[in-house]
């Protein structure tokens, strides 16, 4: 027994720094939701952080009927984001669903103080904060970068979006957005005459941008090809990849989009 009690001190001696500081002292990591006020969040540490370095973040907002609890133990989601040094944040929506159909939701004030709140705990590279979602989690997260979004440096939405007659005070640094065609559960929102590329085209007004240049066929995996068509605008950078099948987070997707913005060679997962 002395035998593992000496061996449990002197790994509390010799851990690193981040298990002497962070909000997982109280158990408020992973499964376990860090508590602000009457809400709460989830948080995924990266593989391998040494409990120092600055991190990027992505605040993903979970679909209708779940939590964090899934997200940050979902492959396509914590999966990505754990291999490249980036801290997951998770909030929980009140009835596990989220409030985006109007302006001044307040989840929209409640994600900011989650933001806030991990600012305040962990090393953080505010020039690299994302934001994402899945379902009514990209609504979500459209309309928290449509009314908060002036720090955030991407929006990475998943087989959703808002109206795109929407007004927005602010705009992220860059959107990327992935769509199915064959999506019966959020129907691909088509443009006028069938226009395809009608699901970017709020940013694309906001950005002022032009003609979209087709980037052509990608995969991550095999199964799925992903047609991608980019606009480069004065205000910002706009991404559309258009997929046949339909409402999914799509197989190494956020892990690409991540690989991209943060200059990491692509890799799957």
């Amino acid at each position: 027994m002395k035998r593992i009690l000496y061996a449990i001190a002197a790994l509390m001696m010799t851990a690193p720094g981040a298990f002497a500081m962070g909000p997982w002292k109280d158990g408020c990591i992973d499964q376990t939701p860090c508590e602000i006020g009457d809400r709460s969040y989830h948080v995924r540490i990266p593989d391998d952080w040494d409990g120092e370095t600055p991190m990027p973040v992505l605040l993903h907002f979970h679909g209708w009927q779940r939590q964090g609890t899934l997200i940050v133990q979902h492959q396509r989601i914590s999966g990505a984001t754990r291999r490249r040094g980036v801290l997951l944040v998770a909030p929980n929506g009140l009835g596990r669903s989220w409030d985006f159909w109007r302006a001044g939701t307040p989840d929209v004030a409640f994600a900011r103080a989650v933001l806030e709140d991990v600012r305040a705990t962990y090393p953080v590279l505010d020039d690299q904060i994302f934001v994402s979602g899945y379902s009514w989690g990209s609504n979500m997260a459209w309309r928290f970068v449509c009314e908060d979004g002036a720090d955030i440096a991407a929006l990475l939405a998943i087989s959703g979006t808002l109206p795109q007659n929407e007004d927005c005070s602010t705009a992220p640094g860059e959107v990327r957005q992935v769509y199915g065609l064959g999506d019966q559960v959020l129907d691909f929102p088509y443009g006028p005459g069938g226009d395809t590329e009608f699901p970017v085209y709020l940013w694309r007004q906001k950005y002022g941008c032009g003609a979209g240049i087709a980037e052509g066929a990608w995969n991550a995996r095999d199964f799925l090809t992903f047609q991608r068509t980019t606009w480069d605008c004065p205000d910002g950078d706009v991404s559309l990849d258009i997929h046949p099948g339909g409402h999914f987070i799509p197989h190494g997707w956020i892990a690409r989009q991540l690989d991209q913005m943060l200059g990491l060679p692509p890799s799957y997962p």
